[in-house]
C-alpha cells in the first residue's frame, strides 16, 4: 500500500459530517462507493464556526473532529475516484483555510486498519449547528447502520433552532426524492 492509502487513481475519504449520506457527497462527488464502517479511536465530534463566522452553507456550527484520549468517533469510509479529490477540498473549504486535509488511520468492525483522508477545522470557535445540518448527520448515520448508541448521541446534540432557508439542504432533499422516483 503506497502512502496515503491510494492504489492508483482511487483514495479513501473518512466521513463523519454531512458527508455520511450518501446523496449530500454525491452531490458534488459523483464517484464515491461505500466502503465500510468504521470508528476513529481517540477523537470526539465537535462542532464549531471558523474564526468564529457561521457557515453561509449550513447557518450554524459545521462538524469537526477533535484529539480526544478514550473517546471515538464513527463514520464512513468512502471510496473515491482521484478525480473527485479537488471537488471534495473544495466543498471542504481547503482552499479558503476553513479545513485541512488530515490523515487518519480507522478501524472497520471487520477489524482492518485503514488510512483515510479526513478534514479537520482549523481555528474555530464552538457552536452548535443548525438543525438541518444535524439532520444530514442523523440521516446518514441512520442511512449507513452506524452502531445506534452512536446515532443516539448524534440526535441529542443541542442545534441554534435556525429556522430560515438552507438552499443545500433542499438540493439534498431533492436528489433523495429523485432516487425514490427513479428505484420506484
Amino acid at each position: 500500500m503506497e502512502p496515503g492509502g491510494e492504489s492508483g487513481c482511487w483514495f479513501l475519504y473518512y466521513a463523519y459530517g454531512s458527508n455520511l449520506l450518501r446523496e449530500r457527497l454525491l452531490l458534488r462527488n459523483p464517484s464515491a462507493a461505500l466502503c465500510a464502517l468504521a470508528r476513529l479511536q481517540d477523537f470526539k465530534l465537535e462542532f464549531g464556526h471558523h474564526q468564529g463566522r457561521t457557515s453561509s452553507v449550513w447557518h450554524g456550527g459545521t462538524a469537526t473532529i477533535a484529539q480526544s484520549p478514550g473517546d471515538e468517533v464513527w463514520g464512513i469510509v468512502w471510496k473515491m475516484n482521484a478525480c473527485n479529490l479537488s471537488s471534495l477540498d473544495k466543498q471542504e473549504g481547503v482552499e479558503d483555510g476553513i479545513y485541512v486535509p488530515i490523515e487518519v488511520n480507522v478501524h472497520t468492525q471487520a477489524g482492518k486498519v485503514l488510512t483515510c483522508r479526513s478534514y479537520q477545522m482549523k481555528d474555530y470557535v464552538s457552536g452548535p449547528p443548525s438543525p438541518q445540518y444535524k439532520k444530514v448527520i442523523c440521516m446518514g448515520a441512520k442511512q449507513n447502520g452506524l452502531p445506534t448508541d452512536y446515532q443516539e448521541k448524534l440526535e441529542a446534540i443541542e442545534t441554534n433552532n435556525y429556522a430560515g432557508p438552507v438552499p443545500i439542504m433542499e438540493e439534498i432533499e431533492a436528489a433523495i426524492k429523485a432516487e425514490k422516483i427513479n428505484s420506484a
